[in-house]
């Protein structure tokens, strides 16, 4: 799975993802620095996974990982191929989330693309030519479609209604995540498409030190603007994040927090918001030669987790031994759990809950 960190020339994008995957993309202070997307692979930080390392003592612990993209900034007419309007939309299309970096930050040594600070005009801006790359692809579609609707075929004259809805709501400047037009429909008719404003998007407001804790007035802004967009808003000082990640001991970053009033780096908030975002939840395996997390879908069933570690696994299912998370810290080991008949034992049915530990019994 993997998330995209987008949004206009030089408003941080590659300074977060440096921060996210400590790889060291060129950043600097001039637009287009980014041209080729850099990839990371990120570890989500979850500290269930720290204390069944504490609590099982194994050779190894592997964590569960997102891959991130540094996409190239994106400007006016990109959905005409200005810039790198095709190579940025192309990328952004491969991804299956959205980390949209806004400038949320005044400072005169930072220069800006468009001469002045203003996230909301900004969020438009890529908004806009998301939208009108969606538009193109809805109308060739509803082209098609609408030739064997005219014919009288019932399937083709429902999907040539969702487009409808979809072409009219694209074209009043609404992101297709924001429109309704049933589950149905959806399922069936949109969501084939991988139309670039149906994807899960979180802005990421880019502020100052002082903003870290609780924002700014343009950080207020975003948050209006995007109330009925069904998308999130994080706040993150991502040149601070920076300075942290320089500092070479834990115990030198966690007093540069607690000096900003924060709990932990906005960096690993970020990953996890990526992680639920992209509608992933993490079980485990635990023994002593390994405690992995392992990423799933939530709402996936036990035999398409267990898929996860090997196909043969999901083809042979026959069980799932299953320990709840909270019962294993609480009680101590998988020895105690099934002395005291916590560990369950479940079917093909079972759909696995986040933070799961579990043995899979199967047969090929």
């Amino acid at each position: 799975m993997k998330a995209g960190i987008v949004g206009l020339p030089n408003v941080g994008k590659s300074t977060l993802f440096n921060c996210l995957s400590n790889a060291k993309a060129q950043s600097a202070n001039f637009p287009f620095c980014t041209i080729e997307p850099n990839l990371g692979v990120v570890n989500v930080p979850d500290p269930r996974l720290q204390m069944l390392e504490k609590l099982v003592e194994p050779q190894q612990v592997v964590p569960a990982t997102v891959e991130i993209v540094d996409i190239a900034g994106l400007v006016k007419g990109a959905s005409k191929g200005e810039g790198l309007g095709n190579q940025f939309l192309g990328n952004i299309r491969e991804t299956d989330a959205i980390l949209h970096v806004l400038r949320c930050f005044d400072d005169d040594n930072v220069v800006h693309v468009d001469g002045s600070v203003d996230p909301i005009r900004d969020k438009e801006t890529i908004d806009i030519e998301l939208q009108l790359k969606d538009l193109e692809t809805v109308e060739k579609k509803l082209e098609r479609v609408g030739r064997a609707a005219r014919t009288g075929n019932k399937d083709a004259m429902n999907e040539a209604q969702t487009l409808e809805a979809l072409k009219k709501g694209l074209e009043q400047g609404v992101s297709v995540r924001a429109i309704d037009v049933g589950s149905d429909a959806y399922d069936a008719y949109v969501k084939p498409l991988q139309l670039l404003t149906d994807k899960p998007v979180l802005y990421v407001c880019n502020v100052d030190d002082k903003s870290a804790v609780s924002g700014n007035k343009h950080v207020d802004r975003v948050k209006e603007a995007v109330a009925d967009e069904n998308a999130g808003v994080l706040i993150l000082a991502v040149g601070t994040e920076a300075d942290i990640n320089e500092l070479e001991t834990y115990e030198e970053r966690q007093m540069f927090l607690e000096d900003l009033g924060l709990e932990e780096p906005g960096s690993s908030k970020l990953i996890r918001a990526a992680y639920s975002l992209l509608n992933l939840q993490t079980y485990f395996t635990a023994g002593e030669k390994e405690v992995r997390a392992w990423t799933i879908p939530i709402g996936a069933p036990a035999p398409q987790a267990a898929g996860v570690i090997h196909t043969d696994f999901e083809k042979g299912f026959i069980r799932a031994e299953v320990i709840a998370y909270a019962d294993y810290e609480a009680l101590g080991s998988e020895v105690k759990v099934r002395e005291a008949g916590k560990m369950k034992v479940e079917g093909k049915e079972y759909v696995v809950r986040d933070g799961d530990v579990m043995h899979f019994r199967f047969n090929v």
